[in-house]
Parts: C-alpha cells; sequence; structure tokens
C-alpha cells in the first residue's frame, strides 16, 4: 500500500497532513495491515524531523504561486505551475500511489492534476471556511472532498455527494493540553489568570507590537506566555530588557521564539484565554484544547481565508473577534478584562469548543484513505 501526500507553503498545509499520517500509521499497526510506504510531495520538507519521524519519504515538486494582490510575479509562477506538471507526473510515475491526499495551496496543483492523468484516485481537505482556489479546481478530480467547516460546502455544491465534514486533523502531540504541573512549568501561580498569546511561527508584528504596548497594564492583573516568532525575538527581547525592567511584575512574563509541542501543551493547560491569528489550524487546536480566544485574523487583502475562520468560529460561541485595524492597545486591554469579568461567557465559550472542536477527524480521514488505498490495489 502506497499513499502520497501533497499541499504545502504553510505549517496550515503541512501539519494536517501529519496527524493523518499519524493515524495512517497507527491504523494500520491496529489492523495488522502490511506497512504503506508514505511520500510527501513538495517545494520544501518543511519540518524534516517530522517526515522522518512518521517514515514519510519527501520528492520535490516545484510549482508556482497566484498571489491574491497584483504581481507580475504571478505571470512568471503560471509557467512554474505548468513546468511543475511533468515533474509531478514523473514522481507520481515512480511512486505510483494507490491514492493521493491533497491539503490544497499552490505546490498541490500540478501533482492533483498528475495523478487525475496517472487515473490515481484523490482525495481532498480543505481547512476554511471558504475553500481555497488550489482546492475549488482539484474538486473536480476528487473522489472524497473533506472540509473544516460546514460552510464551506456551500461553495462545492455541485460535488454535495462526495463532501464530509469532518473537521480539521490535529497532531497527537497537541491535541491536548496538560494541566498537571502547567503553572508550575512556567513558574506561574495557580491563583492568577493566564493569558497565551499566539503569534504564529514567523511572529504576527502587528499583535505582538500592540500586546508590548500593553503589556505594563496587562501585567498588573495576569500571567502571560507570549510567542513572538524567531525573526522577531531578539528585539522584543531587547525591548524587554529595556522598557521593562523595572516593572514590578515583570516575573509574570514567559517570552518565546518558537514553542515546542511540550511547550504548548502545557501553556493550553496553564491558560484562561488565548489571543491567536484565525487559520484554521490554530483554530482547530484552540478548540480541541476548550478553551475560550480572542482571534485577530489577517486582513482580508493579505490572506481572504482567516477572517471568515474568524466569523464562523465566532457564530458557534466559542471566540470574540477583533479585526486587525481595531487592534489597538486600549481595545484589547478592555476586550481581556471584559471577558476575564465574565465568567459566565467564558464557561459558554469553554462548552461551546466542544461541539466544534471533532478531534477525530485525522483518524476519519485515515480510515478513509486506507480504504481507497486497499481498493485500488486491487
Amino acid at each position: 500500500m502506497k499513499i502520497a501526500f501533497t499541499g504545502g507553503g504553510s505549517g496550515g498545509h503541512f501539519y494536517p497532513l501529519i496527524a493523518v499520517a499519524e493515524e495512517v500509521n497507527a491504523l494500520v499497526d491496529e489492523r495488522r495491515l502490511v506497512k504503506p510506504d508514505l511520500y510527501y510531495l513538495s517545494e520544501a520538507e518543511y519540518d524534516p524531523a517530522l517526515l522522518y519521524e512518521n517514515e514519510i519519504e519527501f520528492r520535490r515538486v516545484v510549482s508556482g504561486k497566484r498571489r491574491v494582490y497584483a504581481s507580475p510575479r504571478n505571470t512568471l509562477d503560471m509557467f512554474k505551475v505548468a513546468l511543475g506538471v511533468p515533474a509531478a507526473f514523473s514522481q507520481l510515475l515512480r511512486i505510483y500511489p494507490d491514492v493521493l491526499f491533497s491539503k490544497g495551496g499552490y505546490v498541490s496543483v500540478p501533482v492533483v492534476y498528475a495523478a487525475h492523468l496517472l487515473r490515481i484516485p484523490v482525495f481532498i481537505h480543505d481547512s476554511d471556511a471558504v475553500p481555497g482556489r488550489a482546492n475549488l479546481w482539484a474538486a473536480r478530480y476528487a473522489e472524497r472532498i473533506a472540509i473544516s467547516y460546514p460552510e464551506a460546502a456551500a461553495h462545492l455544491k455541485q460535488f454535495a455527494d462526495r463532501i464530509a465534514c469532518v473537521g480539521n486533523p490535529v497532531r497527537k502531540a497537541v491535541r491536548s493540553p496538560l494541566t498537571h504541573d502547567a503553572h508550575t512549568y512556567f513558574q506561574f501561580l495557580p491563583e492568577l489568570p493566564t493569558l497565551f498569546i499566539v503569534g504564529g511561527s514567523q511572529g504576527a508584528e502587528a499583535i505582538n507590537n500592540t500586546v508590548f504596548q500593553a503589556l505594563g497594564e496587562l501585567l498588573n492583573d495576569f500571567q502571560i506566555i507570549h510567542q513572538v516568532g524567531r525573526k522577531n525575538y531578539a528585539s522584543y527581547k531587547e525591548i524587554l530588557s529595556v522598557s521593562f525592567k523595572d516593572h514590578p511584575h515583570i516575573g509574570r512574563y514567559r517570552l518565546f521564539p518558537y514553542m515546542r509541542a511540550l511547550d504548548i501543551r502545557m501553556a493550553a493547560g496553564a491558560a484562561d484565554l488565548i489571543i491567536s491569528r484565525a487559520g484554521s489550524g490554530s483554530i482547530f487546536e484552540i478548540a480541541c484544547w476548550e478553551k475560550p480566544s480572542i482571534l485577530i485574523p489577517i486582513p482580508e487583502e493579505v490572506s481572504r481565508d482567516q477572517r471568515q475562520n474568524a466569523f464562523a468560529y465566532a457564530r458557534a460561541g466559542c471566540a470574540e473577534v477583533i479585526e486587525q485595524d481595531n487592534f489597538t492597545p486600549h481595545i484589547f486591554l478592555s476586550e481581556v478584562r471584559r471577558l476575564h469579568d465574565d465568567s459566565a461567557l467564558l464557561a459558554k465559550m469553554r462548552e461551546s469548543t466542544k461541539g466544534f472542536a471533532r478531534p477525530g477527524a485525522a483518524r476519519k480521514i485515515a480510515e478513509e484513505l486506507v480504504a481507497m488505498a486497499l481498493k485500488h490495489e486491487l
């Protein structure tokens, strides 16, 4: 049995693939099936360690990116997509997998098309409330279409008989928070409320800058775990050492460039409220943790999916949304304090996450992938 994965350009595509691969390997062990050969086709490995841990072989495929804004690179990248098709065809012909699982993204386009030419069954998954362009195109070639948000089905009406809303796959390593000793891990007091502020692996300057402007007042009432991203870490650490060295409660603040799985699970366990971007991966992790949150989506002119994701999650009663243009220190402080003081609302948000999370998403997809692969083998 051979299963190929594609999609890429961001962790939002890569980490759900890893979550599904984990469940494929677990399922094969449980059913005592022959161990599958797993492959990942993309422009870059993204996280070689995770590929190695899950016994996934990387195969490079070059593709172009179509940007939502006007850019001369869009024309050049159209040629890269065209050149990517024969490269993807060559790779798939050598592997000849029994099924291809695509998470979308620009790099998936030549791979999905090559799979179609080779009559390899295609299974696609879209993480967002509004499906991405690559998946909207790929749906015509897909035997199965999985979505994370019920709202996404409206954009794929012509393929309704192939669609299932399963949620977004979340890796086992971060699927559940660790509550035991979580406060001790950060040298925090359990009686003080804790904020977990996630800037993303690359950081989010709009969030980080506002947090630092409000930090002096925040520390009077809250403990804070703040992941600022690798590229911003040095500059924020310097600001911290200069501007806040004499703050009486600076010991309530923990700054991270990047967080390992253990750090994330401990932070999730300690947190009373989470502040985050609105990528689908982040939203479904927060939902699995059953934590109330404030979401600050990337503006639509930069990324069209996050705003839709954020408001879909908010409509489910799980979060509050602050648009980036409105994310000022005053509004941020006011919203954090309002939520902290409304224990009934926080309890309602926590309860709402339980109906949204769908922690079994990766397993459901893995079961269908294995069934498709075994059928194709015959």
